[in-house]
């Protein structure tokens, strides 16, 4: 039976330029030949749990997954995790608000110094702008530039950024364009660190789920609305509600620009590793899913595709971490640097398959007039 396993995996395998136990850096190295049960079984849930595991090794992680995702062959399969998966989505809110806050106490709650650690000096949690960039502190800035720029931010106009992390994008938006900002976001530690990081400047912070804007802000509306990386936290139950909020929010000459991971065909669940480890109850939205939600409450003005830049963006934060890592293990173990490795890895492996994808859409409630100019 393991032989058959074996020999099921090889197949598979070879199919993607990838051997069992290969000198190419890309192959994989398996130490336990339980391995093979485990991820027929599992998919790609145990794929990456016998790799946290110590079950099998590889020296380039994202050269595995690249040819693994560019071979159209899935580590993921319909295991009883997958079908699970997919069926607490269909039945379940899983990003109801009542769980709103579980994704900020279980990964953006974890450690500032961290995040510190492997996002540089911005503390931007999102794909950076490579154009022009020879550093990630460049490509993070000018990624903050484009979308102060697709806006068309004027000194002294309020800005409201859902999703604000650690406050980058409010610290660029105030000091060099002179923005007011009110950034919300749902994790403890992100309100703590954004409030020194701007402190002095015209922002503020506050702890709250979107869905509450509707009562705290509908009366005040904001000239512009930027939303960088939090889409993916929203859910398909709910997209039509965050458009709604948006759009109250909003001035009916504003731009609401929203930045987020995309899924190339629509899908109503997630990666069940990536759920049970990194981010829980995430789920990347098609443009499908977007155009239909925001239908009859925003015209689309301009979708821009960037999604390659982002295998660039996470093998800087995993060449930051691992040059971290001897500073960061006095904290953290063995299991989880593996599981930090897996993550950042395997994410810049899709990204350069162009199995996911990084979209900058603008959107405005009633039409630019004259048309919106594209800039890239």
């Amino acid at each position: 039976m393991e032989n058959n396993l074996k020999q099921w995996a090889k197949k598979i395998l070879e199919s993607a330029e990838i051997s069992i136990n290969g000198q190419n850096p890309w192959d994989i190295k398996v130490k336990n030949d339980k391995f093979y049960n485990r991820v027929r079984a599992q998919g790609s849930l145990g794929l990456g749990e016998s790799y946290m595991d110590n079950w099998w090794e590889c020296d380039k992680l994202d050269g595995f997954f690249y040819r693994l995702l560019s071979s159209y062959i899935s580590g993921s399969r319909l295991s009883l995790p997958v079908l699970l998966g997919f069926a607490r989505a269909k039945i379940f809110n899983l990003q109801a608000i009542s769980r709103a806050f579980e994704v900020g106490e279980k990964h953006y709650d974890i450690d500032n110094r961290l995040f510190f650690d492997m996002l540089g000096k911005t503390m931007a949690y999102s794909c950076g702008y490579w154009k022009a960039a020879k550093s990630l502190d460049e490509a993070q800035e000018a990624k903050f530039d484009l979308i102060c720029k697709k806006l068309d931010i004027k000194k002294g106009q309020e800005i409201l950024d859902i999703g604000c992390g650690w406050g980058g994008f409010a610290l660029y938006a105030a000091k060099k364009y002179g923005a007011k900002v009110t950034g919300i976001t749902v994790s403890k530690e992100q309100i703590k660190y954004a409030e020194k990081f701007c402190e002095g400047l015209a922002a503020e912070f506050k702890l709250q789920d979107y869905r509450e804007l509707n009562s705290a802000y509908y009366k005040n509306k904001f000239d512009h609305i930027v939303s960088v990386g939090m889409f993916e936290h929203v859910g398909e139950k709910n997209y039509k509600t965050f458009f709604k909020t948006a759009k109250n929010c909003l001035n009916k000459d504003g731009l609401f620009l929203l930045h987020t991971i995309g899924n190339p065909k629509t899908a109503n669940n997630t990666d069940p590793w990536l759920n049970k480890y990194i981010f829980p109850n995430g789920m990347l939205p098609s443009l499908k899913q977007i155009a239909s939600n925001a239908e009859n409450l925003f015209i689309i003005e301009d979708v821009h595709n960037f999604g390659a830049d982002y295998d660039k963006t996470l093998m800087q934060w995993h060449k930051n971490f691992i040059a971290k890592w001897p500073k960061l293990k006095n904290k953290y173990d063995e299991r989880f640097y593996r599981m930090w490795n897996y993550y950042l890895l395997s994410c810049a492996g899709a990204f350069r398959a162009r199995s996911i994808q990084l979209w900058q859409i603008v959107l405005s409630p009633r039409g630019v007039k004259g048309g919106y100019k594209p800039i890239l």
